[in-house]
């Protein structure tokens, strides 16, 4: 599969979690452009703060290949991934992060700082804004539409 494909399926992912009342977000861990794992944000129905789609990604990812060095794989997700779940891909090593949408209130790959930069054991390559207005546009209308049901109430 093609980069564009990939983050398609990420994008398919956060529609699901919009549908739930998540917030949007979906992620893809591929090896040889093939999918190994899916994640996405599931913190709202999991009641848990760890529950967000680059977590479940990456975990399924280990589960699937057999072992926590996910050197040979990329992680494709529609927002900047935050401080947790970069920590978690520096962990992992995974080789290549490529993101949608930036995130300005918690962007650890170069928006508010960028963890990879960092003089870690790890450092992946990174390409940030992939398909940004389709990630980002998924982002304000689940907020748009959220606001709006707060005044209706």
């Amino acid at each position: 599969m093609t980069d564009n494909e990939l983050m398609a399926v990420a994008i398919d992912l956060a529609k699901e979690a919009a549908a739930d009342g998540e917030v949007p977000v979906g992620a893809v861990v591929a090896r040889n452009g093939e999918v190994v794992a899916t994640g996405r944000n599931r913190r709202e129905r999991d009641k848990n703060a760890l529950a967000h789609a680059e977590i479940e990604a990456i975990n399924a990812a280990c589960k699937a290949l057999g072992g926590w060095r996910l050197w040979e794989c990329e992680l494709f997700v529609t927002l900047e991934p935050c401080p947790m779940c970069a920590g978690a891909i520096i962990n992992s090593r995974i080789r290549r992060v490529v993101f949608g949408a930036y995130d300005p209130k918690a962007g650890s790959c170069g928006t508010l700082n960028n963890l990879f930069d960092f003089p870690y054991n790890h450092s992946p390559a990174l390409v940030g804004g992939f398909m940004e207005d389709e990630c980002a546009n998924l982002l304000k209308s689940f907020f748009a539409q959220l606001r709006q049901s707060k005044r209706e109430k």
